[in-house]
């Protein structure tokens, strides 16, 4: 048995926020084969972490965030296109221009929530996250904090639409029974939330 090789990149789209390329690989067979990846990054980046095995920055960062004032949980309820309709989520944004995560953090949750940081209490990038595999290298950190202030759209880009919500316990446990379309990372958070409640950001 043979270890899996990817071989070569091939660019099909290159537009400002993602990509889609042709991914030339031998199986672990050695049998040629393809694999169209969708890639934050460029072509030349991809290539620098897929042949010459350099490691890649993270791309985005997740927010679970709570509420110091209010004890409750942030969400926002954003318009995705590919859905066609409102889902909710959690505060989360790419890294611009290699700013860092922290100061990524702040930026997004500012401008997705209008509230500010307080305190950032964990942070899960050492390992990267990996938000769907099977089709797209997008890594993330995800991370917990503490915020403070009043909710906002001021901060919103233009292409931005999403309310953002203060969530209790009982509005965790309402929301994941009822047939709410929900993304996958604010499940999770939203499952725990609803279980050990302010515990989850210690």
């Amino acid at each position: 048995m043979k270890n899996t090789k990817i071989k070569e990149i091939k660019p099909l789209v290159e537009t400002k926020f993602v990509g889609l390329y042709e991914v030339s690989y031998k199986n672990k067979l050695g049998d040629d084969r393809t694999w169209t990846v969708a890639s934050r990054k460029n072509k030349e980046e991809l290539s620098e972490i897929y042949l010459n095995n350099k490691e890649g920055d993270i791309d985005a960062v997740v927010i679970a965030a709570f509420h110091k004032e209010y004890k409750k949980l942030i969400l926002i309820k954003q318009f995705r296109v590919p859905i066609n309709n409102y889902i909710y989520e959690l505060p989360a944004g790419l890294v611009d221009n290699k700013e860092g995560m922290e100061k990524a953090v702040q930026r997004e949750l500012k401008e997705e929530t209008g509230l500010d940081i307080v305190k950032i209490n964990k942070v899960k990038s050492k390992n990267k996250i990996y938000l769907s595999p099977g089709m797209t290298d997008e890594s993330v950190a995800f991370v917990y904090c503490t915020c403070s202030g009043e909710l906002s759209k001021e901060f919103l880009e233009e292409d931005e639409d999403i309310e953002p919500l203060l969530i209790s316990q009982g509005d965790a446990r309402r929301i994941l029974s009822e047939n709410e379309e929900i993304d996958i990372k604010a499940f999770l958070i939203l499952q725990m939330f609803a279980e050990i409640g302010e515990k989850l950001f210690e």
